[in-house]
């Protein structure tokens, strides 16, 4: 094992790489990210959770909800988690993201570094999602005080061919969350 700038230990071999945990609003995936950085950082992994409610403050305030602003707000984002993972930290995206072609320029981002890149879809339906309503966001769309809410009356492009899809309706965050672990484990990177 070697030692981290923080005096953490880590494994031989690990390296940073980003899990982009993609799915609609209310899906499980901040709470999964929340898990796994847990575990990891009690592994001795040096993570960091870029959560999108928290980026669109920050480093996106300002943007709206407009094609274009959400595919600037996704690339922003990429950008910072290809950068960390790039210096081994392992970056835990949990972003909505919602258009196929704003995650595709991401992961060629990482492509083209070298960088590990994981999406995984929280598909999670949007039923489901409204049952669970975290934020109110459905129920303010249902009433009519919210327009442009991701997959009800905005789209959602889920991924085609994600290296992981989670079915929160069947596991626990906790599970889904050993889920991405194993395969994080299974390529070595953890």
């Amino acid at each position: 094992m070697t030692t981290t700038a923080r005096g953490r230990q880590k494994p031989p071999g690990a390296q940073g790489a980003t899990v982009w945990l993609t799915g609609l609003p209310s899906a499980g995936k901040t709470t999964i990210a929340r898990f796994l950085a847990g575990r990891l950082r009690a592994e001795g992994h040096r993570v960091e959770v870029l959560d999108g409610d928290e980026i669109r403050r920050f480093l996106s305030a300002g943007l709206g909800f407009s094609r274009e602003d959400r595919n600037t707000n996704v690339q922003r984002i990429g950008l910072v988690a290809e950068v960390l993972a790039r210096n081994g930290v392992l970056a835990v995206v949990p972003v909505i993201a919602p258009y196929a072609d704003s995650r595709e320029a991401v992961r060629k981002r990482h492509e083209a570094s070298g960088t590990p890149y994981f999406e995984v879809h929280v598909a999670t339906p949007v039923e489901v999602c409204s049952e669970r309503d975290v934020k109110g966001l459905y129920a303010r769309q249902a009433a009519g005080r919210l327009t442009g809410l991701t997959g009800v009356d905005d789209p959602y492009e889920p991924p085609l061919e994600p290296a992981l899809a989670l079915d929160t309706r069947s596991q626990t965050p906790e599970q889904s969350a050993d889920s991405v672990h194993a395969v994080l484990a299974a390529r070595g990177l953890v």
